[in-house]
């Protein structure tokens, strides 16, 4: 779950990066850089394989070859048999907790989500694009949907197939063998090289994507610009990758059962990154400063002050260096909590911003932040314990010999990417009924289903937003209701209360 709530559609800062996935594992047989005796958690399995070692005289500074005759424990097969029965039993009893763990993560993400969702905010009427929007707006939002469907479906393909090749084949493993170094030094160059990759064969769709963008006036940034962006997004990416997986493959080199402490850590580390990202990473895209004061900013303090939600300020984000698109949304929790509007937002008339506020006021009411972070970190839990489990079926025909081997890195991430995939429709589900429950909480404070329209109708028009997704794009991309089925909800609104319907 995102730790950010949008007005219109997923932040751009979300969308410029680009690189899902990263690779490791090794290759055929014994790759280039394949396991020395200076990194033993490699070539025997981690902490298990250590701990077979030690079973056998191996472990705690014993050499593992001696001069001994064929009588060395060691080397007896009886005593390997014997040991080998022993570490199985305990491996297929971790699954077995794993499994439990992963059972009741999955129960308690289904009940907390069940409890979060608004699932019937308001019923609507059916969405009609012909009633509010003119024939020319309707074919200027297909002309544009299918402009650029071509290069987001080509992405998704891209970004599904270099998945696949981490966690089929020992591709990650060939490339990031040739690594030297420590074991942290090859996980962090394994994240970068990988990023690398994935990011050059992405880096002409982007280019693409952003030409369609100023062919349809939406983006106001020159090369320089969207460079540094899409730059600064895969940073932020691999800073975070890279900690995620020393975290990872450090526990998995000492602790025999460590997907439990990697499942706390996940867990906490999204937990503080959505308390923390809306002031560390933020600022890095966008410059924000205090909405000037004025009638609009005492009426949105009031407005707050009248719902019962504490804002100290509201906050203008300097977007239309990149874009003339329409937003805002509210992210953090706690004493990070902000409400931010963009400042091409302020060109509309002071009832549609108040609106705009007004809705975002309702996902802070809501707590829809703190739900989704916790949806959010108990799901990175259950990743880890999943992760735990259909290693094992991956890592032979990948070459890894386990989670602490650094060229496991690349099978990580790529399983990493199809879990975000898979998960991706279930969250817009969830997403698209807490954005109809903020839509009613704004016409329950303003009372004025007409603005709202207007609203929605400038939104849809200046974002260019699509009037009647086809339903595979909107299970997939949609976080959002339609522009139409938003409007039908305004209506449904006014009826129920009634309001003269606009």
């Amino acid at each position: 779950m995102s730790g950010r709530r949008d007005a219109d559609g997923p932040s751009e800062e979300a969308g410029a990066g680009g690189g899902e996935v990263t690779a490791t594992g090794p290759g055929d047989g014994v790759p280039a850089g394949a396991v020395s005796a200076e990194d033993p958690a490699q070539a025997d399995g981690g902490a298990a394989g250590a701990w077979r070692r030690r079973e056998r005289g191996q472990g705690d500074g014993v050499p593992a070859t001696t001069d001994a005759p064929a009588q060395d424990p060691g080397e007896d097969p009886v005593v390997d048999a014997v040991v080998d029965a022993v570490v199985d039993a305990a491996e297929r009893r971790f699954r077995r907790q794993a499994a439990v763990v992963l059972a009741v993560l999955a129960a308690v993400i289904l009940a907390v989500a069940a409890f979060s969702t608004p699932w019937r905010a308001l019923a609507a009427g059916p969405p009609d694009p012909a009633r509010d929007f003119t024939a020319a707006e309707i074919a200027r939002a297909r002309a544009f949907d299918a402009a650029t469907s071509l290069p987001s479906y080509l992405g998704l393909a891209l970004t599904l197939a270099f998945a696949a090749l981490l966690v089929a084949t020992p591709f990650g493993a060939r490339v990031l063998g040739r690594l030297k170094g420590p074991w942290w030094v090859r996980v962090v160059l394994g994240v970068l090289v990988l990023t690398a990759i994935v990011e050059a064969v992405r880096w002409p769709l982007g280019v693409w994507f952003e030409t369609l963008l100023r062919d349809y006036g939406l983006s106001t940034q020159d090369w320089a610009g969207w460079t540094a962006d899409r730059l600064k997004s895969l940073g932020v990416e691999a800073f975070l990758l890279c900690l995620m997986l020393l975290v990872l493959v450090g526990l998995a080199r000492r602790v025999r059962r460590w997907w439990i402490p990697a499942a706390v850590g996940a867990c906490a580390l999204t937990v503080v990154m959505s308390f923390v990202y809306p002031v560390v990473f933020e600022p890095l895209f966008n410059d924000f400063t205090s909405m000037s004061q004025g009638s609009l900013r005492d009426n949105l303090l009031d407005m707050a002050e009248r719902d019962g939600v504490p804002v100290q300020d509201v906050l203008v984000a300097d977007a239309s260096r990149r874009t003339t698109a329409l937003n805002a949304y509210v992210s953090g929790f706690g004493a990070t909590r902000r409400i931010v509007v963009y400042d091409t937002l302020l060109k509309a008339p002071q009832p549609q911003v108040e609106l705009v506020v007004a809705h975002e006021l309702g996902h802070a009411e809501a707590d829809d932040v703190l739900f989704g972070t916790l949806v959010g970190a108990l799901g990175a839990a259950l990743g880890v314990v999943l992760l735990f489990l259909v290693f094992g079926s991956v890592r032979r025909r990948t070459g890894v010999t386990s989670i602490a081997d650094p060229r496991a890195v690349g099978v990580v991430m790529g399983l990493m990417t199809l879990g975000s995939l898979i998960m991706g429709p279930a969250q817009n589900v969830i997403s698209r009924h807490v954005e109809a429950r903020a839509d009613v909480h704004a016409l329950d404070l303003t009372r004025d289903p007409a603005t709202f329209i207007a609203m929605q109708r400038r939104l849809a028009i200046t974002n260019i937003s699509d009037l009647s997704p086809d339903p595979v794009e909107y299970v997939l991309y949609a976080s959002h209701p339609s522009s139409p089925e938003r409007i039908a909800l305004a209506r449904s609104w006014a009826e129920l209360k009634g309001v003269p319907v606009p």
